[in-house]
Formats: structure tokens, sequence, C-alpha cells
């Protein structure tokens, strides 16, 4: 008998040589049917895994995220093998689960049509159906690179080269069709229950533009179909919100051929940008920091420094001057570190808290550049702590209760991830452990639950980072926290101690938007543009009636403005109906409608894209109603 603890805690006695799936069946037939994978022992495996030594097993469920992995994993094989059945001259590339479903790559002579698509689907429903029995071998590395030159698979052998030379390559079979593949899989086609082929596109093999150009297809699938109508659904409501669809309609930001990755903010947008930014420092002012501006280009000695020379060169902009080499910034931290040295500092001065809304070049391949989402130019709202080591947890306390705020007020949930050292790292064993147990304190102190995801942090220090969840469920990674050891003895930082010697001091990174240019993309898409009275562009337009009421809407707008409401007036000579339903498509908050008798009263009838018609009120208490919204940043 071997033991065997379950994640709940509790430990269960089994045979040994028992697989997963039968130790499933033991707890819950319930929990069997519905089980795709598990870990053992903090591998990822199949449920036909053999268990035979004492043992940790998690079994996983579509429900979590390793277990959803498995499910498309699955079903990317499932496509492959429709698509080998119809065109039997494709040849393979790899078929990975993603964040949300799965792609594979297929060379082909001419790229998939719609037709095409439909017709793997069909056939993928087919293969389902026969709920073919998946098979897991393995052969040796000889006998594998044989066994894809007889299925003439170039890619699948340039896959297995790549392996070491005594490892034993796995396969996965179902019908008569075999994939080299690490699993883990499903026991069997027929577990696939609903699919859906969402997309094609052309993609270089192994994502280097110097190799083949394949053809990609994008699926999803789910245990119900339920579950894939939601997903459907969800889908169909983020084309809606596409922030580069509205970025144009509403003229926030555009992209110019000129300046691939490059956006350019047109008025609207700038007012939407400014806005978040006087929002940000007047919560950083609140919080005790102080504002710096640093160069954008630094020569590469400084970048030898902070080790992204050796880190991060490939994705740095470089240029030549006066015969030294100098780089664009890809990050603030270097400049950071400078401001901090450029003067002696005391104990008393620790913790010494500088914010910077820097701008940061990264080169992107042009491929991956998408809207304000991916880019080559942005604005970090970066933050460098210079603290004492005592006062590590508390800072990183207080940063929490500052992202949170920040977040609460557009209205975002969000879940946390601790990312640990990964193998391009600097520094010493001691100080990551050191490094990582000060951020897990604080996350324990707070009560937060978090995910530990390994091998994820900055190549100078772990981090923590908040992945927020917008209306439609979807989650973007913005907000981070580094615990960074390095950077201060790269650069030599101390302070004056009580005892009179010099000390290091420790460095926390942190970012809340991550990106001001991303963060604006996610707003326009979780409010579908409908941005919050204190955030909207234009806050009030003013429809007068006919021109008669031009000069009353003046007197207004004046009003308005001289409490800094932002406010337009469509003069143009329209039907009221008309101008107010092009307001409502350029989602102004609220509506002022002058004609004779707002004129007479002194009044304006306000409509709200919240409320509706609110009815005629007095100038003055309108502008008193608008004001106390835009105060308390109301959503």
């Amino acid at each position: 008998m071997i033991k065997i603890t379950l994640k709940d805690g509790s430990i269960k006695e089994v045979e040994s040589g028992i697989s997963v799936l039968e130790l499933a069946k033991q707890i819950s037939e319930g929990l069997a049917r519905v089980a795709t994978s598990a870990e053992v022992d903090g591998e990822l495996v199949d449920l036909r895994y053999v268990l035979e030594k004492d043992s940790q097993v998690n079994i996983l469920t579509f429900d979590n995220e390793l277990g959803k992995k498995a499910y498309w994993h699955t079903t990317t094989h499932i496509m492959a093998q429709a698509v080998k059945r119809l065109f039997p001259n494709t040849k393979l590339g790899i078929g990975p689960a993603i964040e949300n479903g799965f792609y594979y790559d297929f060379k082909v002579e001419e790229p998939f049509s719609q037709e095409d698509l439909n017709k793997i689907e069909e056939e993928m429903k087919k293969i389902i159906k026969e709920d073919e029995l998946i098979q897991r071998y393995s052969l040796p590395r000889n006998e594998a690179i044989q066994f894809e030159k007889e299925q003439n698979e170039d890619y699948k052998i340039e896959l297995i080269e790549e392996l070491p030379e005594n490892e034993e390559i796995s396969f996965y079979k179902q019908g008569e069709y075999t994939d080299l593949c690490a699993g883990p899989h499903l026991m069997s086609t027929g577990k696939i229950k609903a699919i859906k082929i969402l997309s094609t596109s052309a993609a270089y093999w192994k994502g280097n533009q110097e190799n083949d150009t394949m053809q990609r297809i994008y699926g999803i699938s789910f245990p119900k179909a339920s579950q894939l109508d939601e997903y459907l659904q969800m889908i169909e409501e983020a084309k809606k919100r596409d922030h580069k669809k509205l970025g144009k309609e509403l003229e926030l930001f555009m992209i110019a051929p000129e300046g691939p990755g490059f956006p350019f903010f047109l008025p609207k947008g700038m007012v939407l940008r400014n806005t978040l930014e006087d929002f940000w420092r007047k919560k950083h002012v609140e919080n005790g920091y102080k504002e710096i501006k640093t160069p954008i280009m630094l020569n590469e000695e400084l970048w030898h420094r902070s080790g992204h020379w050796d880190h991060y060169k490939e994705n740095m902009y470089t240029t030549n001057i006066d015969e030294t080499d100098f780089a664009l910034k890809p990050m603030n931290c270097p400049g950071g570190m400078l401001v901090y040295k450029s003067k002696m500092h005391s104990y008393k001065d620790l913790p010494l808290r500088m914010g910077e809304l820097g701008l940061v070049h990264r080169h992107e391949k042009s491929g991956e550049l998408n809207g304000l989402f991916r880019v080559r130019c942005f604005t970090q709202d970066d933050a460098h702590i210079f603290c004492l080591q005592e006062q590590i947890e508390s800072e990183i306390v207080n940063l929490i209760h500052l992202i949170n705020e920040v977040y609460s007020m557009f209205g975002f949930t969000y879940t946390v991830e601790l990312s640990t050292r990964p193998e391009d790292s600097m520094g010493s064993d001691e100080v990551w452990s050191m490094a990582e147990g000060a951020l897990k304190k604080a996350l324990e102190t707070e009560k937060i639950e978090y995910k530990i995801n390994e091998g994820d942090g900055a190549f100078y220090g772990p981090k923590i980072d908040f992945h927020i969840k917008d209306c439609l469920g979807r989650e973007w990674q913005c907000g981070t926290i580094q615990l960074d050891f390095q950077m201060p003895e790269r650069f030599d930082l101390s302070y004056i101690g009580e005892d009179g010697e010099k000390h290091r001091p420790v460095m926390l990174h942190r970012v809340i938007f991550g990106s001001i240019e991303r963060f604006i993309g996610i707003l326009i898409e979780h409010f579908a543009g409908a941005f919050p009275t204190w955030l909207a562009p234009v806050q009030v337009k003013i429809l007068p009636i006919t021109d008669a009421h031009l000069e009353y809407a003046n007197y207004v707008k004046a009003e308005l403005a001289k409490q800094r409401i932002r406010v337009e007036i469509d003069d143009r000579n329209e039907k009221t109906g008309y101008k107010i339903r092009e307001a409502q498509l350029q989602k102004i908050p609220y509506m002022l409608i002058v004609g004779d008798k707002e004129l007479q009263e002194k009044s304006v009838g306000v409509r709200s894209r919240q409320e509706g018609d609110i009815g005629q009120i007095g100038v003055d208490e309108f502008i008193d109603k608008i004001l106390e919204e835009i105060r308390n940043y109301s959503k």
C-alpha cells in the first residue's frame, strides 16, 4: 500500500500501481467523470499515470487553469487529426493550449478558406463521436526520428533533434492519428463536448520571421454547450468594445503607417490621458511620493551596470553619439538609481518614494503589435522606493492598499500572483530566498490569496503581479511590485545609518497602471467607450433647439467652463433628436437641451447617459450635481 496526500491535506491509502483515474473513482465517481489531468508531486500528468510510491496528488478539472490546458491540448490534436484526414499533404507544426483555447500551426500549399474551416470543424465533431481511445507511448530518439521521417513530418523531426539525446520521446495516438507530444491528454476524444474554430492567420515557424510561414488555426472547446455559447457571446461583445474601433470612432488615438507601434494621441485622447495622469499624481502626493523625470536615452555603460545590456539588449533601440553607444531606455529603473545617487541620504530620509511617468521604448515584432495593447513606446507609471530592510513589509502593504484603492476606483477586481526566481537571474540563493519570503509575508499579513508563478520573476528580483478583471471577465496583468536587492548593489547605493556608517538600501519597483497606453486601451474596452463622468473627454454636450437659443447655450457653456467642466455645443442646423443620437454615439455623459422654456427660466433640460431624461433643472443645480459626481470619481 502507498499513501496519497490529497490537496485538502487528507491522506488516502491505496494499492501501488493504481492509476490517477482509478484514484479519482475511489474518491468520487463524479470527480472521475470531470477530471482532465493531475499534478503528482508538482508534475503535470495524465489520468492514466500510474502511482507507485507515496505521493502528493491534486486531481484537476476544467475549472482549474492547468486542467483547462489538458482539455484544450486534447482538442488541438483532434483538430490536427481532422486536418490530416481532409488535407493529407499538410505538414504538422506545433499545437499548444493557450490562455483562451488552443491553436495548431500547419504548413499548407494554400491558406485555409472559411469553407475549409467549416469542413475541419465538422470533421472534428465526427472524431469526437468516434470516441477514440487516446494512448501514450515513448520511443528512443532514433526510432522517433525514423517514425517522423516515414510520416514526412519535417517540423517534428526538427523538434526531436532539439531534445536531449538520451531522452525518451513521447507520442500520443488516437485512431489513425499519432503526434509527438509531452501531454497530458484526456483519456479519449469523446471526452470533448463543445467545440468551435474561431479564426485563422499566418504565423512564422517558431515565431521567427526568417523561418517558414505556417497557417495557424485557433479554436476553443468546453465541457458544456452552454459554456461555449456564453464564450461566443462574450467574443461578440468584445468585438463591439474593441479599443481600436472605438478609439477611432471616439477620436481618441491613431496609429499611422509611418510609425507602426508608436501611437498618436488625438485631442480627446489627450484629455482622457491627462485626466488619468492627474488622478495618478493626486494619489501619489497623498501617499508621500515625489515625482521625477529621467532622460529617455542614456549611454551603454549604464545599461551594462544595470544588467539590461546582458539580459534585454535584443529589445532595446541603440544608436551612436560622439563615438559612444547609447540606448533608448526600455525601463525607467536605472535613471531612478542615478537620481538617488545624486546626493547622500540618511536613514532618516527612508523610505524615499520616487514616482515617474516615464516614456520607454522596446522593440516588439511587427506581428505582435496590437493597438494600444502592444506598442513600441509607452509610458510606465513607475515608482522606485528606497527603504530599510525592516521597512520592506510595511512598504509592500502600503503599495497593496494603494493599488487596491486605484483599481476599485474603476470598478476592477483582481487576482494576485507571486512570481519567483527565473533561470536567467542575478544574485545569490540567500538573497532571492529573503526577497521571496518578504513578499509572501506581506501578502499573508494582508490575507490576500495568491498563486505561485514559478520562474517568472524579473532577472533582478521576485515580484507580485496584479491581474485586473474587466466587465467581460477578461484578465489583464497591470500592476506589479518587485523587490530588488540587486540594483542597489550594482549601482553602489548607500545611506548613512544610525551608527554613522554606510549601508545598502533595499529597493522596490512598482507600477499600478503598468503602461498608460495599455491601461487606456483596457478602460476603453471595459467601459465600451462610455467613460465615467470624471474621466470622459467631453462631459457635457449642449444642444440648442434653434439658432435663437445659441446665445443662451454659450452662456451655459461659459458657466460650466468656469468650473472646469469639459463642455461642447452642438450648434449644427439639425433636429434635436438627431443631435441626441449623435451625442449618445459619442458616449457623452450629459446632454443639456436649451429652448424657449429653459431660456426664460435660466434652466436646462438634462438628459443623462445612464438615467435617461432627468427633466428641467437650474443651471447652478446641474453644476452642483455634476461637480459632486466628478469629485467622488463616481463610476
